[in-house]
């Protein structure tokens, strides 16, 4: 009998669906499972079979361990792949699938236990022989002997979450006075996220590369690497472009992280798909930062410069198959680069968000992993992260140019994402050059503005609302106001911004609109056609009563509306920035509070952000507390 046939994917959105196209294409059946969240989500749509696991928190569904493994036991699942996250480094659920008689795609149990702390991990690979950051690894985890070796390794330093990784837990501190507070806060993300509030602490290396090895072992003894990836464009400590070679790159460099990383596989006796990341300075040093025990979110570089299927190998290696190369098989060609789509809005701090997927249209030409559907709802309970754009090239400048425009011509309508952000990061000119490091974004995006409106996405969004009103009274452009010849003013916003836009329809049934001519409208409920100013365009748009999407921005026709004003950051109300969960309140009715002051903390996609006091005042009354969940927008507490 064959070691496995029918394949649980315990996880969600793009990975599952990733992991599920290979599967299925060398023969497996897949089975699926999804929380209330996830009912419609477009992993369970290209399921063979799938079960419910919960409700939408990931405590009751997606980390519910007995849950998966009775979907496993309805289904006849017989092999069980973690994906990344969630429970793919959680070594009780490794040993749960092998007590079940399931196959746990995925390294031992105790590779998994001692590589996923971070503390532990250390110390075996100082014993190891593999360089590492200068820090505090111990086990006493109370305040006092963190302060004190903080103040041994000296100041910035990093705290992290020994037990996870994504950015959770990780906090860097510059001067001993924001010690404790980081403290506190990377434990309660910590215990949060991974269940494990302990730390670690390590000196901060200023703007290092972010570069990481690709490993793969077998139950035979084979271990290899294939190449190496950098992933040093990062924001809050999350990857968002990754390549692979690395830009600086030599064959003595990669020779050198390659037998660390093997060193670091074989002091675990690595079995499956490993990465051993590492920090690597500007004297081409490197230092062991970190092994994660799965699939990385960046796996596809790897695959396009290798022309492997790395999928396909965890299948092989699960079976107990010796890997079908070597590492003198190993070889590279060419460049890739991806990019991670995130819901989210860069210019608030990268702020997670919520929303309607109205329209979802991925660029063509290049390799797009994502779990997305028109009409699925992004929900706080989640990362972010929508999916990824890959390209390869024969060059490097190839695949960012391919990259580009692929960026620039996928189409997401209905929820704020960082497409805009991604397109203009291609384009400076250091990363063009190959010059950035993990200082990248806070040196040249440390204020990102808010997408603004155009004059010609006011003309088009207020020649939309016009040709629907016309449409609405089964009238051309010019005919269905009695007072054609007279400007029609819309008020438009966009965020909190107004603009008067006017909008004349001429006799030979075209526009003009905010002083742009606009000709051979055409619209189908997704794109419009025109020439606007003597040149013709296609834009992907939608449109819904009062309300167009359009180019990534959110336009509202208040010509109706009477006027309002909403409170500003400086306003004594205090808000949720968007859905979420409140695990903290810091204040209560009667007390002062100071301007910055924070007053409550909100979890959401797998992130505590603080809420501050936008005023100097007394706390008027506080509408929540720790437990409640909320909606985007919803009052929180009040200031006089």
């Amino acid at each position: 009998m064959p070691p496995f046939t029918k394949i649980l994917i315990a996880n969600r959105g793009e990975i599952a669906c990733r992991i599920q196209r290979t599967a299925q294409a060398l023969g497996y059946r897949t089975v699926a499972v999804y929380s209330d969240a996830d009912a419609n989500a477009l992993h369970v749509q290209m399921s063979d079979e799938a079960v419910h696991i919960g409700p939408a928190p990931v405590q009751q569904s997606y980390l519910n361990i007995p849950a998966i493994l009775d979907a496993a036991q309805k289904t006849g699942a017989d092999a069980i792949h973690p994906g990344y996250g969630f429970l793919s480094e959680n070594p009780d659920f490794a040993r749960a699938c092998q007590h079940a008689g399931l196959t746990f795609i995925g390294p031992s149990p105790d590779a998994i236990e001692l590589m996923g702390s971070k503390r532990l991990s250390k110390l075996a690979m100082l014993d190891a022989g593999v360089p590492c950051i200068a820090g505090y690894q111990g086990a006493q985890q109370d305040d006092t002997t963190l302060q004190a070796e903080a103040q041994r390794i000296g100041y910035p330093l990093m705290i992290k979450a020994s037990a996870g990784g994504g950015g959770r837990g990780m906090r860097l501190v510059h001067t001993p006075e924001h010690l404790l507070d980081n403290l506190q806060t990377a434990r309660s993300e910590a215990k949060n996220a991974f269940g494990s509030d302990e730390l670690i602490l390590e000196q901060a290396l200023i703007d290092p590369r972010h570069v990481e090895i690709q490993l793969f072992g077998d139950s035979h003894g084979h271990l290899i690497y294939l190449g190496e990836r950098d992933c040093s464009i990062q924001r809050r400590h999350q990857k968002i472009i990754e390549e692979a070679p690395c830009p600086v790159m030599t064959p003595a460099l990669r020779q050198a992280m390659g037998d660390a990383a093997l060193k670091a596989g074989r002091a675990v006796n690595y079995v499956g798909a490993g990465t051993v990341e590492f920090l690597l300075d500007r004297d081409g040093q490197f230092y062991f930062l970190e092994m994660n025990t799965r699939l990385q979110v960046e796996h596809p570089v790897t695959e396009l410069i290798t022309g492997l299927d790395l999928v396909h190998l965890q299948l092989q290696v699960a079976a107990g198959q010796p890997l079908p190369l070597t590492q003198a098989d190993v070889t590279l060609s060419g460049h890739a680069m991806e990019v991670r789509l995130y819901a989210e809005d860069p210019a608030q701090g990268f702020l997670p968000q919520t929303g309607d997927v109205l329209r979802w249209e991925p660029a063509a030409g290049v390799r797009i992993d994502h779990g997305v559907c028109e009409g699925q709802k992004i929900s706080p309970f989640y990362d972010p992260m929508l999916g990824k754009i890959i390209a390869h090239g024969a060059t490097r400048e190839e695949a960012r140019r391919k990259l580009l425009r692929a960026v620039q011509d996928t189409i997401l309508l209905g929820v704020a994402t960082n497409q805009r952000l991604l397109a203009d990061l291609l384009t400076h000119p250091d990363f063009i050059e190959g010059d950035f490091s993990t200082g990248f974004i806070a040196e040249h995006f440390n204020k990102i503005p808010r997408a603004t409106a155009t004059a010609e996405h006011l003309a088009l969004a207020a020649a939309l609302f016009f040709q629907h009103s016309a449409h609405a009274h089964r009238q051309d452009l010019s005919g269905w106001r009695n007072n054609a010849s007279v400007p029609w003013t819309y008020r438009l916003g966009v965020d909190d911004e107004h603009h008067d836009v006017a909008v004349s329809a001429l006799p030979d049934n075209s526009l003009q609109a905010n002083g742009l001519d606009i000709s051979h409208l055409t619209t189908d409920g997704r794109w419009a056609t025109l020439v606007i100013n003597g040149i013709r365009r296609r834009i992907a748009y939608h449109l819904e009563g009062d309300r167009a999407w359009l180019d990534g921005l959110t336009v509202v026709n208040r010509t109706q509306q009477v006027a309002s004003r909403q409170a500003d950051a400086s306003s004594g109300t205090v808000k949720a920035p968007m859905d979420g969960a409140i695990v903290d309140v810091r204040v209560s009715a009667g007390e002062r509070v100071s301007k910055g002051q924070l007053l409550l903390v909100l979890e959401a996609m797998k992130m505590e952000h603080p809420l501050k006091a936008g005023i100097d005042g007394v706390i008027k009354g506080v509408q929540v507390v720790a437990g409640d969940q909320v909606r985007n927008r919803q009052v929180l507490l009040e200031i006089e």
